[in-house]
């Protein structure tokens, strides 16, 4: 019989050592108003790691402005870096360790809030913001590449222990690996190889930068749950990509896309009227 790890016993996740295996994962906190490290959630994340918690993980940082999903995301740079530095130190006073999420939304931003248009795999309309999204030209995807980098720099800078790359939930990486988002025929686009490319240099990249400084991982969608979403083969597919290519220590798994199917994760009764009575009208009818 195969034993099965304790999980209060303590474990190492790459380069980093964690008290236990107990994981906060990436959940919404809506505590960054304007964009900043409020009190609030670094109240939130130091209680996790007061109760005992081995890794706590900040919710959805953006890289770049126009990859926030609404103008209240916090975009990792210098000028959020003390906060950054704050919340870490009072995570590690505590005991845990702590990851951040960093990602681009997309398709799934929102760029009426944003002010500025949101970007994708291919053009495509938004149901958040009643605009196009814009097709990512050759220079977006170098700078946004080069955002990503940027931003694990600030975060390992600012005590942040683990990376979590967000691919997941027809984001921005996740856009081009769902082949009915991505309809590019160049060496983005097509076949899954070509599909997977953003999401392989994301992680490489990433990794040459940060070297052992931190532990780096990925959230990755096993099923995307709409037609030309993400299929199960192929999210195992990219995972054998990411795993032979080297450069993250583990793989979150998840499924959903917060664009073209947000209710598919939900089992039981889900508050449809409560999450509806907030949403734009389209998106309430939807």
């Amino acid at each position: 019989m195969t034993s099965v790890p304790d999980v209060l016993a303590p474990a190492t996740l790459g380069p980093v050592s964690l008290r236990n295996r107990v994981v906060k994962a990436a959940t919404f906190e809506g505590r960054t108003p304007d964009g900043r490290v409020s009190d609030e959630l670094i109240d939130f994340h130091a209680r996790l790691a007061r109760g005992q918690v081995g890794l706590t993980t900040v919710a959805y940082l953006a890289v770049s402005p126009e990859g926030r999903t609404h103008r209240d995301v916090l975009v990792v740079g210098p000028h959020t870096r003390d906060g950054l530095a704050r919340l870490a130190g009072a995570v590690h006073a505590e005991g845990g360790a702590i990851a951040g999420q960093v990602g681009h939304a997309g398709p799934v931003a929102n760029g009426r809030s944003n002010g500025v248009r949101a970007v994708a795999a291919s053009r495509m309309p938004s149901p958040l913001s009643m605009q196009m999204v814009r097709t990512a030209t050759r220079a977006d995807i170098s700078r946004v590449t080069r955002a990503y980098v940027d931003a694990a720099r600030v975060l390992v800078d600012a005590g942040f222990d683990v990376l979590e790359l967000h691919m997941a939930h027809s984001y921005l990486i996740s856009s081009f690996l769902a082949p009915g988002l991505n309809r590019r025929k160049d060496e983005w686009g097509g076949p899954l190889a070509n599909r997977a490319r953003l999401a392989r240099e994301v992680a490489r990249a990433v990794r040459e930068e940060v070297g052992d400084a931190a532990a780096v991982t990925a959230k990755v969608s096993l099923s995307d749950g709409f037609k030309g979403g993400v299929t199960t083969q192929a999210g195992l597919e990219l995972a054998q990509l990411l795993e032979s290519d080297g450069h993250l220590d583990a793989l979150q798994l998840s499924g959903g896309s917060s664009l073209m199917n947000p209710m598919y994760l939900f089992r039981g009764d889900p508050p449809r009227a409560e999450f509806a009575a907030v949403m734009p009208p389209l998106v309430r009818w939807g």
